[in-house]
Order: C-alpha cells, then structure tokens, then sequence
C-alpha cells in the first residue's frame, strides 16, 4: 500500500499564513497525501506564536517543525510542552522546552517524525546532529521514518541524506527558503530533496520585500525588515512510501504558485 507523504517549505510571516489557510487542504485532496509535515518557524518571522500554530495544524497539517528560531517567540514556550505536533530540532539542549521527535497513528501504522538542526553557519552549536540521530533511530521500532534537518549548509543536508540512506523513508531540508531541484529517491530507497522551499511571497528576497534587503546588502540604512506583499506561493514535496517496507519509490516537487 501507497502512503503519501507532503512536506511543506517554511511558512513566511502572514502571507505565508494566509496561503497556508487558503491552499493546503486543496493540496492535501489533490495529491492525496495520507500524512503532512509543515515547518512554521517563520510564521512570525522570526518564531510562531501558538495561534499559528493551531491554525497550521487546522489547515491540515499532522506535525509542525521548527528550525533556529524556535523559542524567538516566548509564548511557544508553554505550547512547546504540551503539544505533541510541534517539534523543536531534536539535537538542541536537552533543558529545551518540547520534544525533537515523535511517533504519530496513521491509517498505514506509526510514522515516526524526527526534527534536526545543522551546525553549518548557525549561531549556536547544538549537539552533532549525524550523532544524535543514530540513537534516536534505534529507539523507533516501525519502517515508516520521516526526517527533517534545518541547515545552512547543502553538503550538510547531502550527508544527511547519505548517511540515513535505506534507513529513513524521507528526509528533506529547510532553512533556505529557496527550492532545490534534486527531489529523487537515493539508491537505497530514502526520499531525499535538499530544501523544500517556503511558503509565502513570491516576489521577495526570502519573503521579506527586495527593497528592504537591497538596501541593506549596499550599507544604506534602512527600515526593519518587513515581509513582501503581492502573489504568494507553496513550496513543498510529495513522498510516495510502501508502508509496508518504509521505502520511497518517488519524490516530486508539488508547488503552487498564484
């Protein structure tokens, strides 16, 4: 039996928020996805509030990732605790409100969800992540595994994807806010793109306006960053799964753009 799976680029600001509410259930029908993983980090910015939160997860999303912001917005803190369906990265401190990973019921068995976070070009260094996951995954006990590791750096997310190859079912990257091309299944049978995307403005540098980040490349002063208006779109990419096996047999890109 097929299990779908979709896995939604970051949320960007209300725009972001906004497309999430208006197409992610279309998406859901359309593709048929049986499972859906969305990264809301940057639902605020910088951070997601519990009311976005909640509105995610009423758009159709099963489980919400985070990435470097997590706690940028201190009334998460509480909601981190007590929800399941949100994650913060897994290799953080160990103190750190929430949980890094989760086993969820589904209509094929467990899916068991994992949340990383690189050490590339980050302003903090959280545990080794290449470390941390190996312990993790010898505390699940079902084939259908689904990993996200939020990073900078490209060759990180490739050894990811090659180390947890034919381990995994899926594992994508986040943070960029910019699509990869490379969504393909690896030679031992894991999902694999780089970088989902995000999901927000169109016309924008990262979902923020290009005016504001032209400015400040050139060392003019300038406003505080606001988010771009216009059109918006969805990034995101479809996993096809055997749920008996856990093993992926197709990756495709499933964007939306207006």
């Amino acid at each position: 039996m097929d299990f779908k799976v979709l896995a939604v680029g970051d949320v960007v600001c209300e725009p972001g928020m906004e497309r999430i509410r208006r197409s992610l259930r279309k998406l859901i029908r359309q593709t048929q996805a049986d499972f859906t993983v969305v990264n809301g980090e940057n639902a605020s910015a910088v951070g997601i509030t519990p009311n976005q939160a909640e509105d995610i997860l009423d758009a159709g999303a099963d489980v919400i990732t985070l990435g470097n912001h997590s706690f940028a917005r201190r009334e998460i803190v509480n909601y981190l605790d007590d929800s399941s369906r949100i994650l913060r990265p897994a290799n953080l401190a160990p103190q750190a409100p929430g949980v890094g990973w989760g086993i969820y019921e589904t209509k094929a068995g467990d899916v068991a969800v994992v949340d990383l976070i690189g050490r590339c070009g980050m302003d903090y260094t959280p545990d080794n992540p290449f470390l941390l996951v190996d312990k993790i995954l010898k505390k699940i006990d079902t084939p259908l595994v689904l990993v996200e590791i939020h990073a900078e750096a490209t060759s990180e997310k490739l050894a990811m994807g090659y180390m947890l190859d034919g381990r995994v079912s899926a594992l994508w990257g986040t943070h960029t806010h910019v699509p990869t091309a490379d969504a393909r299944v690896l030679p031992k049978g894991t999902g694999y793109v780089t970088d989902l995307g995000m999901t927000g403005p169109q016309e924008s540098v990262l979902g923020i306006r290009p005016e504001l980040s032209i400015a400040k490349f050139r060392g003019d002063l300038t406003e505080r960053y606001r988010p771009a208006e216009g059109p918006t779109k969805l990034e995101a990419v479809l996993f096809t799964l055997d749920a008996a096996t856990g093993k992926c047999h197709r990756a495709e890109r499933v964007d939306l753009w207006d």
